[in-house]
């Protein structure tokens, strides 16, 4: 369905309004308080309902800013949104996706979120005036970033533009998911030494060590898109949105676990495999239920690898019923969530139960076997000289119905224009998908793609636009700043013209991975380029990102930061000499500039190899204590200290 501004959307005809009042909240992250016109209401006939929250007149910019996840069936926004909007002269539009798009696919995916966009201006009119300027801008990441350009590709009009963040391509889920797991398997107590081989001072070969199977799956991982760099966090990762997807695979394509298991062409059916070390089928009886139903005992503890076990009932009143995903604990027994699933409740002692996790390892395997058309080179791996491909292929690409659900397959043609955000470190939506939509919209518009499309890839960034923990700000910056100034400027270029900075120039390897250009004049985009050397205090002309010290030994660390042109000043550096994620050094600068070299000086009191951090945080209005607009970008060095000689 294709919507266009004067359109009315049949099943979102009727709006009606059931609050209007006055409204104040704070940004719990920034300390800004804003007070707002709140407006509520819904679609008659449907389970939609939206949130405007309009700024005072004298502040409008003429612009609103509507963000979107496929999963939010909450219409309120969050503080943080609505704080950044109204401080910026923008009202914002909310809804709660006539549902969430899991149970309302039909409407959740863009046409609630066009309905209320288009309700809202009705809105904007009566409170500001029939001659008041209303663009409006749609931005959502990962599955939003499949709403956004669901959005923007099915209407015309609703939307100015949209800044889609951290997308997937079409056939993204589950294979992205499912081949984080499967290098966690197989790579497993090897990981920590493929993240030092490619830290700073590392040997760069992360491939040293490894058997023939676990060469392979890293470099099957890594071809289908997952950043080398990624693996600095391989203790934290879990797959994702795996949990939740893997449900929507057994759903669509119910005999793939056994045909994983028994036919020739996969993996679970070649007994040279890791996948038949690592299956685990078990069977007990159920000695207890718990008392509340949450929990269940066994009469033996099943042994091995028990991440992403099912429980399937064997005997009993409940035969033939399975728990996904259960959590096992020595011999009980608990769903995933902590939430006792039915089942639990309805088992006695003596019915016989069976744990397993088939289904778990035939699911990080399943990207072979989704092989899609090759313009998707992720996949091209997987086939032959011929371009067959070289793995049985299942009936359906899975990839593409989920998306469809959020909004439709991307196509590269939108009305309006549109800034796209990428992160290089991406381990969730591989890096490289941001490169396949600018390929589509390349293909759909030609030689006028300047005119309407930016790529930004942002380095040094990960999935969340939030960094979560002290480890990974050590690692990673939050790209916040990015989609706030993204915004900002897509609506100077709309309403004025204002070319934004250019895109990222960036290359993609063979293997799938994304190198953005090291020089500031050449990348674009809006993070400073950052760069860190490090040598002994008294030897500075050697320089590098490694260095040797003693305990006590003086070390001289400089930071060289520059931005690419017009897109504001280096506000601050930030360091962190232990790579805590705390930042204990900070220096904001007195006079901001877009070209800075600082110098610190530091010497480590404990042998061992220790990683150094620098932050740099730009601003485009040269603010140090701005709330939004922070630009961040980072780097490490090595530092390997040793005791000092000692003398007889």
């Amino acid at each position: 369905m294709f919507i266009t501004l004067n359109e009315v959307d049949p099943d979102l005809a009727e709006p009606y309004i059931d609050k209007d009042e006055q409204g104040t909240t704070t940004d719990p992250a920034t300390d800004v308080t804003v007070t707002y016109r709140y407006v509520h209401g819904g679609f008659v006939g449907s389970e939609t309902r939206f949130a405007f929250y309009f700024p005072a007149r004298a502040d409008y910019r003429g612009r609103f800013f509507q963000h979107t996840y496929p999963t939010v069936a909450e219409e309120n926004a969050a503080p943080d949104t609505i704080a950044f909007a109204i401080s910026n002269g923008a009202y914002v539009v909310s809804t709660n996706n006539a549902g969430g798009v899991p149970v309302n696919p039909v409407l959740g995916g863009f046409r609630a979120n066009a309905a209320a966009a288009k309700y809202s201006r009705v809105v904007a009119a009566e409170m500001y005036g029939a001659d008041a300027p209303v663009r409006g801008y749609l931005y959502g990441a990962s599955g939003g970033a499949y709403q956004t350009l669901g959005g923007i590709e099915n209407t015309s009009g609703v939307w100015d533009g949209a800044v889609p963040m951290v997308p997937g391509t079409p056939n993204s889920i589950p294979s992205y998911q499912g081949s984080v797991m499967l290098g966690l398997r197989v790579l497993g107590d090897r990981l920590p030494a493929i993240t030092d081989a490619i830290e700073p001072g590392g040997t760069g070969d992360p491939y040293a060590g490894l058997n023939d199977e676990q060469r392979s799956i890293l470099d099957e991982v890594s071809t289908l898109g997952f950043p080398l760099r990624g693996w600095w966090q391989h203790a934290a990762l879990n797959g994702g949105s795996f949990w939740t997807v893997a449900g929507a695979v057994r759903a669509i394509d119910p005999t793939y676990v056994d045909d994983f298991w028994s036919v020739t062409g996969y993996a679970g059916a070649d007994p040279a495999s890791s996948a038949h070390g690592a299956r685990v089928q078990f069977s007990a009886t159920v000695v207890g239920v718990g008392a509340d139903g949450h929990s269940i005992t066994l009469s033996d503890a099943p042994s091995g690898d028990l991440l992403g076990v099912d429980l399937t009932v064997t005997s009993g009143a409940q035969t033939g019923q399975m728990v996904p995903f259960v959590k096992v604990e020595g011999c009980t027994i608990t769903g995933a969530t902590g939430t006792a699933p039915s089942t639990f409740a309805q088992l006695a002692p003596g019915d016989r139960v069976r744990i397993d996790n088939s289904w778990f390892i035939a699911l990080q395997y399943y990207h072979r076997h989704q092989v899609p058309s090759p313009e998707l080179f992720g996949w091209n791996q997987f086939r032959d000289g011929d371009g067959a491909p070289r793995y049985p292929q299942r009936q359906h690409l899975v990839g593409p119905m989920l998306a469809a659900a959020s909004g439709g397959v991307a196509t590269g043609r939108f009305d309006g224009r549109m800034i796209l955000l990428a992160s290089v470190l991406d381990v969730e939506a591989y890096p490289w998908s941001a490169h396949w939509y600018h390929q589509q919209v390349l293909a759909a518009t030609g030689d006028g793609i300047d005119d309407r499309f930016r790529l930004w890839f942002m380095d040094n960034a990960d999935h969340n636009p939030t960094v979560r923990t002290d480890v990974a700000t050590a690692h990673i910056v939050s790209y916040d700043g990015e989609m706030h100034q993204a915004l900002l400027d897509l609506d100077a270029w709309v309403a004025h013209g204002i070319q934004p900075s250019p895109t990222t120039s960036y290359r993609v390897t063979s293997t799938s991975q994304i190198e953005v250009a090291s020089d500031a004049s050449q990348r674009g985009g809006l993070q400073p380029v950052v760069s860190l050397v490090v040598a002994v205090a008294d030897d500075e002309s050697v320089g590098g990102v490694c260095v040797e010290a003693s305990v006590g030994q003086l070390l001289s660390f400089t930071v060289t930061a520059t931005l690419p042109s017009g897109t504001g000043d280096i506000v601050c550096v930030e360091w962190d000499f232990e790579s805590a994620g705390t930042y204990s050094t900070k220096a904001d600068l007195a006079t901001p500039r877009p070209n800075v070299q600082q110098r610190e000086t530091h010497a480590y009191d404990a042998p061992g190899t220790h990683f150094a951090v620098v932050r740099v945080t730009s601003n485009r209005n040269h603010d140090a204590s701005a709330p939004y607009q922070r630009i961040q970008n980072l780097a490490r060095v090595r530092v390997i200290v040793t005791e000092p000689l000692r003398t007889a």
